[in-house]
């Protein structure tokens, strides 16, 4: 395992040599988030040599124990890259959050929605190989702030909240696409 690991790795280096970045824009999605249940797409448009700007969006419908969820995420994002060429390298990303969210608690049928704001800090590689293909990991502190409005007389105790979208947290991610 730790060959094949050691083996794509290597490949991604090798493919970093040989790559130009001439696009203007990459479009992107997460596949680590169809574990969550959750489809999130990203779109990024260079803005100079240094800069671009991103926004992602997110749909989930996840259930977790007896509390089922969906709802949408926005997350507009700028990004500084650090040597000068944008879409390809190094780059430090602040961004904002917004996230709403139906909630049901399957158990007493209960219902809420719960929408927060929030944002944090990345830092990141994205790579853009001859093919066009992208390549973009990511990762940073995040906090989120929201508010529950609770329906049909539910209440707290209905809804754990222990779920990661609010509070202090990490976002992490992986992101494969082409660059256009």
């Amino acid at each position: 395992m730790k060959k094949i690991a050691l083996l794509i790795l290597g490949g991604l280096i090798s493919l970093q040599v040989f790559s130009q970045s001439t696009e203007k824009n990459v479009l992107k999605f997460n596949p680590l988030s169809l574990i969550l249940s959750t489809g999130t797409v990203f779109y990024e448009r260079k803005i100079d040599d240094f800069q671009s700007l991103q926004l992602g969006v997110s749909y989930t419908g996840i259930k977790i124990d007896d509390l089922k969820y969906q709802g949408i995420i926005i997350t507009p994002e700028y990004r500084r890259y650090l040597k000068g060429n944008a879409l390809s390298g190094t780059y430090f990303a602040p961004y904002l959050r917004y996230q709403r969210f139906n909630l049901t608690n399957t158990d007493s049928k209960s219902e809420a929605t719960f929408s927060s704001i929030g944002g944090g800090l990345l830092i990141g590689r994205q790579w853009i190989y001859d093919s066009g293909i992208s390549l973009d990991i990511f990762a940073g502190p995040s906090y989120s702030s929201g508010s529950f409005e609770y329906k049909d007389g539910g209440s707290s105790s209905d809804f754990d909240t222990n779920w990661g979208v609010e509070g202090f947290g990490i976002r992490v991610g992986l992101a494969v696409g082409f660059g256009l």
